[in-house]
């Protein structure tokens, strides 16, 4: 009773025209629903809640009134997810769901009034706030709720890195050029959200970024985990390019990450770890995301996150009387080649035991590099490979993926 009463007092507090965000993460079960985002929205001159849940693959949304999302969140607490996140403009607050049914609660308010409760509990227990009750300056942020994309760094905070980076200006705008960029990080922040379950909090979470380039998703990697987040990481990033690595230090060293460090290398003969929690490659061109893929494997990382591109091997070797007469056309062979070589990634990670998924990055109006392949480790190696053996052997194919895991092993 004094638990639901803790939650209750809760959303009486942030269920209003403040709200930014509320996150339910961490589900008891990955069978269903993964993640609920809620946000308030303005619906026929009236202020609306919406549940937007997500499956591993399709996303839901279901419009509430403040009364009906306070019910709805606390159900969802009591049967399904084990974490909560309140983003506000009067503070923000964490839920925690003991295997009990414990519920912990901890809220750090921006401002203290004793109005704003009474209202927000009216708000709740009637559902009723009309758009002509909200503040001017309340009504504008919600219209832009309405139509604008929410990012994990919302636009007009601005952030340190961001703005040094050239992404933001100092006052948190996006600067116009850079905006596919912002909407690239932002998206690679979603798929690095998604996995926080699978880290430890408790202890440092070892993190190496092969081929990082000029590190935007680096840092905004570092910064959403241990700035935002508070995960205790330190992280790596690896590039061939001398010049970068010497530029991102400097970087690293301005903005005060300490457990962010650049290394200039080849992922192929990277031998400055010994267990590593997660890697990432980002457009690791070609075979170059294969070697990056077999350290991970080797570490036995619990998750992967790769996103690759000019996958050339395959074009090269792939022979097929029966898919001949298709794959004369060059520009039909390429991109056949590029979707066989991410598919056959997948498959020989899961025979490596990992719970695998091929994931949009971002639209192909934004970058044709457009793939992400999210791998979590699950159990131990799968002894059914005659299945990929066939795939193979119908392409006369090698790659060198295969040729580094699986023909070293057998």
């Amino acid at each position: 009773m004094e638990q639901g009463h803790k939650l209750d007092e809760t959303f009486a507090f942030f269920l209003n025209e403040k709200l930014d965000r509320i996150i339910l993460s961490n589900p008891r079960t990955r069978d269903g629903y993964v993640k609920l985002i809620l946000r308030p929205l303005i619906l026929q001159g009236r202020l609306k809640f919406q549940a937007e849940e997500f499956t591993e693959k399709q996303a839901f949304h279901k419009n509430m009134s403040a009364r009906e999302a306070a019910e709805y969140l606390k159900d969802q607490l009591s049967k399904l997810y084990r974490n909560g996140e309140i983003f506000s403009l009067l503070g923000s607050g964490t839920i925690l769901v003991g295997k009990k049914g414990t519920v912990t609660v901890k809220i750090k308010k921006k401002v203290v009034l004793a109005a704003p409760d009474k209202k927000a509990e009216k708000t709740v227990q009637t559902g009723r706030t009309k758009a002509a009750d909200i503040s001017p300056e309340d009504l504008a942020r919600l219209s832009r709720h309405n139509r604008a994309k929410h990012y994990v760094l919302p636009e007009g905070t601005p952030v340190p890195f961001l703005v040094d980076l050239g992404v933001m200006t100092k006052d948190g705008a996006v600067v116009k050029a850079k905006y596919d960029k912002f909407r690239q990080i932002n998206r690679f922040l979603e798929f690095v959200e998604d996995i926080l379950p699978r880290l430890d909090r408790s202890k440092e979470t070892r993190i190496i970024d092969f081929g990082c380039g000029k590190s935007y998703l680096t840092f905004a990697m570092y910064y959403y985990l241990k700035e935002v987040k508070g995960y205790p990481v330190r992280i790596t990033g690896l590039d061939l390019k001398k010049d970068v690595i010497a530029l991102c230090s400097r970087l690293a060293k301005k903005f005060g990450f300490e457990n962010l460090t650049f290394l200039h290398g080849d992922i192929a003969d990277y031998e400055g770890a010994d267990q590593v929690d997660m890697v990432v490659t980002l457009h690791a061109c070609d075979t170059a995301t294969d070697f990056a893929l077999e350290k991970a494997v080797r570490w036995g990382a619990k998750v992967i996150l790769s996103v690759p591109c000019c996958q050339h091997e395959l074009n090269g070797q792939m022979e097929n009387e029966l898919l001949e007469p298709v794959l004369q056309y060059g520009i039909i062979r390429e991109r056949m080649a590029a979707l066989f070589t991410d598919a056959l990634r997948a498959r020989i990670l899961e025979c490596c035991g990992y719970r695998v998924q091929i994931l949009e990055f971002i639209d192909m109006e934004h970058t044709p590099k457009n793939l992400l392949i999210r791998a979590v480790k699950q159990g131990g190696p799968r002894k059914d490979r005659e299945e990929l053996q066939a795939v193979l052997d119908f392409l006369h194919a090698e790659p060198t993926l295969y040729r580094l895991l699986m023909e070293q092993d057998d």
